[in-house]
């Protein structure tokens, strides 16, 4: 199953706007899981993902603000059964 999340044309404002609170609340969940796991690996991986988003988030303001235009986004999230867990 998929879910059309996000799809058309938005200035660069609206672009970063949409985008920002997207990543945030990505970096929100990854927060969450830390604080609840004792798992050092677990936690490990989940602070170089935040890091990653930040920067990525970074990288792409950049971009973005430079460019003075409309932005066409697209996000599609795939939904298929995983490995049991």
């Amino acid at each position: 199953m998929n879910l059309q999340l996000i799809q058309g044309e938005f200035n660069s404002k609206e672009a970063l706007d949409i985008i920002t609170q997207m990543i945030h609340v990505k970096i929100k969940f990854h927060e969450d899981k830390i604080n609840r796991s004792s798992n050092e690996e677990d936690i490990k991986m989940r602070e170089d993902r935040i890091k990653k988003l930040q920067r990525d988030l970074y990288q792409l303001r950049q971009l973005v603000q430079s460019k003075h235009k409309k932005v066409h986004l697209e996000s599609v999230i795939e939904v298929s059964e995983g490995v049991p867990a």
